[in-house]
């Protein structure tokens, strides 16, 4: 990822309507949410809420598929881990005693798979 990936996914991110937006999708995944579906839940007309998706969809945030006569919107999670990434790599400037702290804020609500698990 480089610098200019990340500015467009965090401005995507930098509106309440998105961020709620891409907060539900996380939530729901890995179904998905049909967009009128998405519309009702965040409490936004339609036309606003596409132009969001749409946004979110840009950045690659988001992906949608069509299934029958909707689209289904699902968060890129593998897009957000990127964006988390760089961030944290970016900052920590190769100090990982920088980014220690939140890596173990971290830890306790996404434990590793293997933890989760057993």
């Amino acid at each position: 990822m480089d610098e200019t990936d990340a500015i467009a996914a965090l401005a995507a991110l930098a509106q309440p309507t998105r961020l709620d937006v891409f907060r539900l999708l996380v939530a729901r995944e890995p179904g998905g949410v049909a967009a009128g579906e998405v519309a009702r839940l965040v409490e936004a007309p339609q036309n606003t809420v596409s132009t969001h998706l749409a946004i979110l969809a840009r950045a690659r945030l988001i992906v949608g598929e069509r299934q029958s006569r909707s689209i289904v919107y699902r968060a890129n999670l593998e897009r957000f881990r990127e964006v988390a990434l760089y961030l944290l790599k970016d900052c920590c400037g190769g100090r990982a005693d920088l980014c220690a702290p939140l890596i173990a804020d971290l830890t306790p609500c996404c434990p590793p798979k293997e933890a989760a698990h057993g």
